[in-house]
């Protein structure tokens, strides 16, 4: 059986940044406030779609392979923000990179996306369904901020990050393990209303079509949830939790990343985090994480890496990876997003209010 492995990884991060101290000149917040309890400084805005930052994200995970979009056969976009409803954002992507061989899908299990379309990829490597798979995780979600709710508005930003996963015969690296799972007993603690089919017609006022969350039982059942994730795949597979050398967790909250460690016996040293310079970026907070750890040389050839993940839905996941050999890019691509000169603050300010 074919093992699916990681050979290429990107991100895209929009230009421009919108801090805790800009926020403190629109809403009832200081920095101190939120990076206290999120451990966020800043956030990024984006100046485009959703399918621009996965377009570019894919470009640079594609060139890090050494491939061209032609060799991709599938390609996956996990988004809960994609540009429309019809076509995917996968469909979109596939237009502007470039990979006209791929068939296309997009996943919605909000944060836990990446890792339901790294299961898909996985599943379909071993099952001779597909030899090279991108999957995307993309997300903007500062269409769906309202600037009154500061519970929420603090919390998230924009961004997307991807990774190549090949077919290799090689039994001692690529994805080990994964499990992934849902409540949807429970799909109310975290959801963005007024939108869908639930709806009539006429649009509600923007401030009503937005991001609701019920953060102390998100807090709760996200660290429980991440922690047993972790555990149960690395029990199929054999391991423990002695043998990982680095958790990628979703960037959600700092006090989750760290109550998750803690309940899983990790060190901050064996735990990648950025949160305090892109917020929670739903589905590219993983392959964001990702891609910056390799760059920081915090990956080495035969690590094992855990990522794990929770979001709406409720949904939850994790794998156990172990890395390859290569843990630097093959080619490099200068696909970037299209220049801006706008401020995070003048992008939100812009958006339409009815």
């Amino acid at each position: 059986m074919k093992r699916a492995t990681v050979t290429g990884w990107g991100k895209c991060v929009p230009p421009a940044v919108l801090s805790n101290f800009d926020l403190e000149q629109v809403m009832d917040t200081t920095d101190e406030w939120i990076h206290t309890r999120s451990g966020i400084k800043e956030r990024r805005v984006c100046h485009v779609e959703t399918s621009d930052m996965a377009a570019v994200a894919g470009q640079h995970a594609i060139a890090a392979a050494g491939l061209d979009p032609e060799d991709i056969d599938m390609l996956l976009v996990a988004t809960c923000t994609p540009d429309r409803l019809i076509p995917s954002a996968a469909a979109m992507v596939q237009a502007k990179i470039g990979a006209h061989n791929a068939g296309t899908l997009d996943i919605n299990a909000a944060c836990t996306g990446f890792l339901y379309g790294m299961g898909i990829a996985t599943g379909m490597i071993a099952g001779g369904l597909a030899t090279r798979v991108l999957v995307i995780g993309a997300e903007k979600l500062s269409a769906f901020l309202n600037l009154r709710e500061r519970t929420t508005a603090v919390l998230f930003g924009d961004g997307a990050g991807a990774v190549v996963l090949e077919a290799s015969d090689d039994p001692e690296e690529g994805v080990l393990g994964m499990e992934l799972g849902s409540d949807g007993r429970l799909t109310q603690l975290l959801t963005v209303t007024h939108t869908g089919t639930e709806y009539p017609p006429e649009a509600p006022p923007y401030e009503e079509r937005t991001i609701w969350m019920e953060g102390r039982e998100i807090f709760r059942n996200a660290v429980v949830k991440m922690a047993e994730a972790a555990s149960n795949v690395l029990e199929q597979v054999g391991l423990t939790l002695e043998d990982v050398d680095l958790l990628v967790p979703h960037q959600a909250n700092i006090r989750i990343i760290d109550a998750t460690a803690k309940r899983m016996g990790l060190s901050p040293e064996q735990v990648y985090v950025n949160i305090a310079s892109y917020g929670n970026t739903s589905a590219g907070t993983i392959p964001i994480a990702l891609t910056e750890a390799l760059e920081e040389g915090r990956v080495n050839p035969g690590d094992l890496i855990v990522f794990v993940a929770f979001g709406g839905g409720l949904t939850w996941g994790g794998a156990a990876v172990r890395w390859g050999r290569r843990t630097k890019p093959v080619n490099a691509s200068d696909a970037a997003l299209p220049p801006n000169e706008k401020t995070g603050l003048q992008l939100l300010a812009a958006r339409p209010r009815t």
